[in-house]
This record gives C-alpha cells, sequence and structure tokens, in this order.
C-alpha cells in the first residue's frame, strides 16, 4: 500500500474531531488514514492547536542545527 504523507495541520484537525467524540472509523475514512494511524497521532498532538505544532516543528529543526 502506497504511504500517504499528512501534514501536521491535517493531523492536529483529525484529532480535534476524535476528541469531539466523532467516531474513528468516519474521521479515518474522512481523512484517508488508518484508525491505528489516528490513535498514533493523538498520542502525539492530543492537545494542540495548528499554530503550536508548527512552532514545534520550528523548535525541532532548531535544535537539530545546534
Amino acid at each position: 500500500m502506497k504511504k500517504k504523507i499528512h501534514s501536521e495541520s491535517e493531523m492536529v484537525r483529525a484529532v480535534q474531531e476524535l476528541e469531539r467524540g466523532i467516531n474513528a472509523e468516519v474521521v479515518a475514512r474522512d481523512h484517508g488514514a488508518s484508525r491505528s494511524s489516528l490513535y498514533n497521532w493523538k498520542s502525539k498532538y492530543s492537545g494542540m492547536e495548528v499554530s503550536q505544532v508548527k512552532r514545534l516543528k520550528e523548535l525541532e529543526e532548531e535544535n537539530l542545527k545546534l
């Protein structure tokens, strides 16, 4: 199966839908991801907003440079 790459903002939106109580099957179908991917995203991005994820990404890149 071909891997599909999702942006961080798409991942955060999917996690937010899960947190609102929408069924995982529906969210997975809408975003073209598997349920296991959703739960992995949830463990990483739970409680975050898109702006926070972008800032986290910037900090990780800065740390790699150091």
